[in-house]
């Protein structure tokens, strides 16, 4: 059955990026192959890791695949383009548990404006698109490979949804140095937005009812000749958790970020009522508050490449026992590739519901861009 999917999602990734039919002539044909290839990207990004430690009263000790991600971009022309990525993981549940399978990530068309009043660089994708917010945070927080994000480890959030979705940056983009030496990812002058309606499953879930979300992500860059690393964001989410009962579902939440070429800081504030599967509910099946904060630093140290790094995070569900459960991560890197990483981390959570044990493991972890 594995098989039959991947030989599925390879013909749909020949469907997907099919744009000529090519005429029988030899030279016309290479011209067109010759064409069509060139105006395409390939990428790849793997994580891969080793860790002991303990989980759910259970040593672990294991070498794994974290995550990979296979992408093909189809450019058509100046406007239009396509892309096509396939989630790499490992299956831990049911009769296929410890098979590597394949699922889609993403798989949109794109669709670039020209610049208009204060947008810059404005586009929508539509298909199995992007959210606004998870795919920002992992900009600014590089560290994907140690784990989730914050909001998406408490499965309040998913990076990607069936959908359409638009984003622009405001006022025009950062200058080259700030693009060279901090970084060029989400570099509005003023800030940018991205907003979206979708399913709300999330790309690993079906959908369970008939109900969409609204996610939306709005941020300001107050000043960007004297701070501009600063960064303010607003995160909105409102809609119905994917059940099929429906149960209310909205997060908001306030960030703060920081980047510079030596530091980067984000504080994040959360309060919501559900979860994106529907499953945060009393037994009467009304959605439960819930809230907390997150907040991260990455240091570089110089031009070494290495890097120190540390997470905390607190989340607590309103609940009749008040859950809390926390978490810290530490830890120091060392960029070897551009964009390639390898990480030593010790990663600690834990809960006040009684009998709950503590999760903890020691990892080495690597990751793969390219």
């Amino acid at each position: 059955m594995k098989t039959f999917g991947n030989l599925k999602a390879a013909a749909l990734l020949c469907l997907f990026f099919s744009s000529t039919v090519f005429p029988q002539d030899n030279n016309d044909v290479k011209n067109s192959l010759f064409e069509f290839f060139s105006t395409m990207k390939f990428s790849g990004q793997w994580f891969l890791g080793y860790q002991n430690g303990q989980s759910k009263n259970k040593n672990h000790n294991e070498f794994e695949l974290k995550r990979g991600y296979i992408t093909f971009e189809k450019t058509f022309n100046k406007s239009l383009s396509a892309r096509f990525t396939q989630d790499v993981t490992v299956d831990k549940d049911g009769d296929g548990a410890g098979d590597v399978e394949l699922r889609l990530k993403y798989i949109y068309l794109k669709y670039k404006f020209d610049d208009f009043g204060f947008f810059t660089k404005p586009f929508i994708q539509v298909g199995l698109v992007q959210r606004p917010w998870l795919e920002f945070e992992q900009k600014v927080n590089l560290y994907r490979v140690q784990g989730s994000m914050y909001l998406e480890r408490y499965d309040v959030l998913s990076s990607a949804d069936y959908g359409v979705a638009f984003f622009t940056y405001f006022g025009g983009e950062m200058d080259e140095e700030y693009k060279r030496e901090v970084t060029s990812s989400y570099a509005g002058k003023y800030g940018s937005l991205g907003i979206g309606i979708y399913n709300g499953g999330g790309y690993h879930a079906l959908e369970n009812n008939e109900n969409k979300i609204i996610e939306g992500r709005l941020t300001l860059r107050p000043v960007p000749q004297i701070i501009p690393g600063l960064q303010l964001s607003y995160l909105g989410v409102f809609g119905k958790g994917n059940s099929a009962q429906a149960p209310d579902y909205n997060a908001n939440a306030g960030i703060i970020s920081y980047e510079s070429k030596h530091l980067v800081l984000t504080g994040t504030y959360y309060n919501g009522v559900g979860d994106i599967d529907g499953q945060t509910i009393n037994n009467s099946g009304k959605s439960l508050d819930q809230n907390g904060y997150s907040i991260f630093s990455e240091i570089k140290i110089n031009d070494s490449n290495i890097n120190l790094f540390g997470r905390y995070d607190f989340f607590k569900t309103e609940d009749v026992f008040e859950t809390e459960r926390k978490s810290y991560i530490i830890g120091i890197s060392y960029d070897f590739i551009k964009d390639s990483k390898i990480l030593f981390d010790y990663d600690n959570s834990e809960s006040n519901i009684p009998g709950t044990p503590k999760n903890y493991f020691y990892e080495i972890a690597i990751e793969i861009a390219y």
